[in-house]
């Protein structure tokens, strides 16, 4: 196979994680999203995804011309996976603010939790494109190995993080004059997620923390489905205001 043929290959490998969770989740909403609007939130999460790379970098730099610190010793170590976690959020959320929150296909508080999971799934496709990349070299075996780890960590993390955020712009409906803190609750909370698993996954080394990542996510799996039957039950209850 050619170069060209071999990127296109690895690239699709990467993405599919993220199709495959992407088609799972939009079986919970009851009135499916125009495909046109999925697609351009999808690949906004994708195009949009460099800027994290590029806020990481100047939080290294800027952290380590304030304290006179080498930045090689900045990019592993709590605060980073913190400020990480919080700048890859906000991204994602950006994906969503740019193509889906005044367009008139927004129209149920579900949708909220639908768009984000998009963007944070394209989010996480370009990760896993340059991940895939990266491994490709050391063979099939540790390409699959990182692969099946990717479909199931770092890719469900995405979804599950934003999804959790999704929730709370989507109460925004129902208590539009508490908008902006509900959206900082929701912020602060996926970015705690986000920074909890990628805390538990820098310990790779030690086995308890793939048991502690791997329950984290179990239960965050099972939140966030729970939180998605509770806004489409309020939906048939409620009638919502427009964000």
């Amino acid at each position: 196979m050619d170069s060209i043929g071999m990127y296109m290959l690895l690239v699709t490998i990467g993405v599919l994680p993220s199709l495959i969770w992407l088609a799972y989740w939009l079986r919970k909403d009851a009135h499916p999203e125009p495909k046109v609007l999925i697609t351009k939130v999808l690949l906004l999460g994708i195009i949009l995804s460099p800027l994290a790379i590029i806020f990481q970098l100047l939080f290294v730099q800027f952290i380590a011309r304030l304290f006179g610190l080498p930045s090689s010793t900045l990019s592993d170590g709590p605060m980073f996976y913190l400020w990480a976690a919080f700048v890859e959020e906000l991204v994602k959320y950006a994906a969503v603010y740019f193509i889906v929150l005044r367009s008139p296909d927004f129209d149920e508080p579900v949708d909220a939790m639908i768009y984000m999971l998009t963007a944070a799934l394209g989010f996480a496709a370009m990760e896993n494109i340059l991940v895939i990349n990266r491994v490709a070299a050391d063979g099939i075996a540790a390409t699959v190995g990182i692969w099946s780890l990717r479909f199931a960590g770092a890719t469900l993390l995405h979804a599950l993080s934003s999804a959790l955020l999704g929730y709370f712009i989507a109460l925004a409906w129902y208590y539009y004059e508490k908008r902006k803190s509900l959206f900082a609750v929701g912020l602060a909370l996926a970015t705690v997620f986000h920074w909890s698993f990628n805390l538990f996954i820098s310990q790779m080394h030690k086995s308890v923390s793939l048991v502690f990542s791997t329950l984290l996510l179990m239960i965050m799996a099972f939140l966030i489905s729970s939180l998605f039957d509770k806004i489409k039950e309020r939906e048939g209850q409620v009638t919502p205001t427009v964000v």
